[in-house]
């Protein structure tokens, strides 16, 4: 493992990956098509619990959505990995990012930058990716964000 890794990455950083969110409806966390994985929307679980609930801009500030957007990427990778085993070698190509927001609040790229920035510290040039930000008007669980992945596997 090389110490530009995902990896290795991960250890510098201190982050450990959580164990895969439990599904709350009838899917799987993540599929594996090809060389491609595709999460499902992944919310910011933190031992199996939200911790935090409602509308951004509304009783969830821009700043704790992006820290909770951060959850739902780990999460996201998490999940990636279990299908595969290591995420050396993976490129992020696509995140979605879905915010529920107080019918004024307009920031939702910021609160995906959450999940977006750690995707970048973690991955280095290989997380640089497409990206959509959408504001709904809830989320399931009550969740501020949700974000889905598309990670490109090696060769």
């Amino acid at each position: 493992m090389s110490a530009t890794s995902p990896e290795a990455r991960l250890a510098e950083l201190g982050i450990s990956l959580p164990d895969v969110a439990a599904p709350v409806a009838s899917y799987v966390p993540a599929v594996r098509s090809g060389r491609y994985v595709y999460t499902a929307g992944q919310l910011p679980f933190v031992d199996g619990a939200l911790p935090q609930t409602g509308k951004v801009g509304a009783g969830v500030s821009p700043e704790e959505a992006a820290d909770l957007a951060r959850t739902c990427a780990l999460n996201g990778l998490a999940a990636v990995r279990s299908l595969t085993g290591t995420l050396d070698g993976a490129r992020i190509v696509k995140v979605t990012g879905f915010v529920a927001s107080d019918p004024s609040f307009t920031g939702q790229p910021g609160v995906i930058n959450g999940a977006s920035n750690v995707l970048g510290e973690i991955f280095g040039d290989a997380g640089i990716h497409a990206r959509s930000a959408v504001g709904v008007a809830v989320l399931p669980l009550d969740s501020p964000v949700e974000v889905e992945l598309v990670v490109e596997l090696p060769e």
